[in-house]
């Protein structure tokens, strides 16, 4: 029994070393500096209709890579993903309309800047709010990390207000349009590009003292890409193509094609169609990290389960311990925690990918053990007294007696587990993994459809769990047949 513990375990560390190794690999053998960039920040980062990442951010970095002959990879993963992974050395720099600030200083070194930028307030088309004044005893709403945010928490005690602050600029928006907040403070380029788009909002001050934009590494670290950046920054400034950039976003011809595009009506088989690619290929993510994730976390979970029933204290000690602490810590945290706190504990850098894979392995893997350990002693400890009376030793007894029977109890657990992974890869979006529901974030905001695009989301993974459901419910009546 122990023998074929040690061989399970072996099976899955050497799955697991498989995906950090080739992931490694592929990191060493790429000569590019790796960027982080925001998903959701219009125009300076987001997703055309054609599925391209595109924005002023987007073209001036590839701008200067190619007047300085060096090659960029672009993660986008949004804003707090992306400033987390360079300070853990996942990535080499980070370009997100990151507003330049002293205590930023403290962990990044930053470029010249490349934009300035001025804070407005924005409140619902049709509301009465026209100033800073109105707002007393109201609700305001807020992007976490932005100058914005700053800027309305500075003023929240003299004005009256509360503030809430959401990971996405969108959610931001219609916390406003909802009515659930009265205003809502960003950087005037990107509330005047969202409502030319077709939000319903409208700007009711002038912009205040902003900030400037920078592109940011980590301090102390890629000194010389940093360096690249100010050189082309500038040849682009003098040749005149920074300011095609910033035009072809912010100029006449771009608000004219914006008015045209913003009708804000399409259906929801229109915005499928529209979209079909990207949200097929965020399914495909989410069905493959499902897949396997339950494979890894089963094999982790019969191994964690049977050292919680094996006649060895110590054993069932440290089974305790490993499902205690990943079933008690949240999925978030622990990814986070994989993805951006190992790193920056070895030095190694470890994929998205392979984080998410890692921490639902870790997670799901927990609960698992909880109910095959459950299953197992559920079978009527009479039955091992008797395997064990007939001259069974303890392992045969438990492979040959015990785990048959408690296979059938398990079952729909196992089936119930393989439901919660997949609605669990969700939450990988944090991480930057484009799978189903980051898709829909980058969709988003590009279209500001928010209600319509996590209406198709959520038809999608009924769906997919449905489908699923049905399944399980066949290989449970074959098993008890």
């Amino acid at each position: 029994m122990r023998k074929r513990l040690l061989w399970l375990g072996t099976v899955l560390l050497a799955c697991l070393s498989l995906f950090t190794f080739f992931s490694t690999k592929t990191q060493a053998a790429e000569k590019t500096y790796t960027i982080g960039t925001d998903i959701t920040y219009a125009p300076f980062d987001f997703q055309d209709s054609n599925g391209h990442y595109t924005g002023i951010d987007i073209d001036l970095i590839k701008a200067i890579a190619k007047e300085e002959g060096f090659k960029v990879k672009l993660k986008p993963v949004g804003f707090n993903a992306a400033v987390q992974a360079v300070e853990a050395n996942q990535m080499d720099g980070v370009i997100a309309g990151m507003t330049i600030t002293n205590a930023r200083k403290q962990q990044f070194d930053f470029s010249d800047p490349y934009y300035y930028a001025g804070e407005v307030m924005a409140v619902k088309q049709g509301s009465s709010i026209k100033s800073l004044e109105d707002l007393r005893g109201k609700k305001v709403a807020l992007k976490v990390g932005t100058l914005g945010a700053s800027y309305a928490n500075s003023i929240k005690k003299k004005y009256g207000f509360t503030t809430t602050e959401f990971d996405q600029s969108n959610d931001m928006y219609n916390d406003v349009t909802s009515g659930n907040s009265a205003a809502a403070f960003e950087d005037y380029p990107v509330m005047a590009y969202g409502i030319r788009n077709g939000m319903k909002m409208k700007i009711v001050t002038k912009p205040k003292a902003g900030g400037s934009y920078g592109f940011a590494v980590k301090k102390g670290e890629n000194q010389e890409l940093l360096t690249k950046f100010n050189t082309g920054l500038s040849h682009l400034k003098k040749n005149g193509q920074y300011d095609k950039i910033v035009a072809k976003y912010l100029g006449k011809s771009a608000q004219a094609k914006e008015k045209k595009a913003a009708t804000g009506n399409d259906g929801l088989l229109s915005l499928v169609k529209q979209n079909k690619s990207s949200l097929l290929s965020g399914l495909g993510q989410t069905l493959y990290l499902t897949f396997i994730s339950i494979i890894l976390a089963t094999i982790l979970g019969v191994i964690v389960g049977l050292m919680q029933v094996m006649p060895v204290k110590w054993v069932n000690w440290l089974s305790s311990i490993i499902i205690y602490i990943f079933r008690g810590m949240p999925l978030l945290v622990l990814a986070l925690f994989i993805y951006i706190g190992v790193p920056n504990l070895t030095g190694s850098k470890i994929s998205a990918f392979v984080a998410g894979i890692i921490t639902l392995t870790l997670n799901e893997g927990a609960y698992t053990a909880a109910f095959v350990s459950g299953g197992i002693k559920a079978v009527d400890p009479g039955q091992m007294e008797a395997a064990r009376s007939l001259g069974l030793p303890y392992g045969k007894a438990m492979r040959r007696v015990i785990l048959p029977q408690g296979v059938k109890i398990m079952v729909p657990s196992f089936i119930n587990q393989f439901i919660i992974t997949l609605k669990d890869t969700s939450i990988l979006s944090v991480i930057g993994i484009l799978e189903l529901t980051q898709t829909g974030k980058i969709i988003i905001a590009r279209n500001l459809q928010g209600f319509k695009v996590w209406t198709i989301i959520a038809i999608m993974y009924i769906v997919i769990i449905t489908l699923l459901t049905w399944l399980s419910k066949f290989v449970e009546r074959r098993i008890n047949d």
